[in-house]
């Protein structure tokens, strides 16, 4: 098993951290998803090729929590959302 952590953006709460958990694991190869909101970090393990670490960062990107230095207005506002839904759920 592998584990890749990506510094994120946007990381305001454990709403988000829900939200972010939720997308993660619907990847087949994730094993564990550990969401640190203090540092803005999601550790991930996952088994299989290490070419899934990117489409780890586009989903992270896709629900408003882009990696460290690559973010946008409209990723703020997508995190926004995310975090709300994440409290709901």
């Amino acid at each position: 098993m592998k584990t890749i952590t990506i510094n994120i953006e946007n990381l305001k709460c454990h709403g988000c951290a829900s939200t972010i958990k939720k997308g993660i694991q619907k990847f087949d190869e994730v094993k564990e998803v550990d969401v640190n909101v203090e540092n803005s970090t999601v550790s991930v393990s996952y088994e299989g090729s290490d070419e899934i670490t990117e489409e780890f960062k586009a989903k992270l990107s896709n629900l408003g929590y882009p990696e460290s230095g690559h973010n946008t207005g409209f990723s703020v506002v997508k995190s926004y959302v995310s975090c709300a839904v994440g409290r709901i759920g």
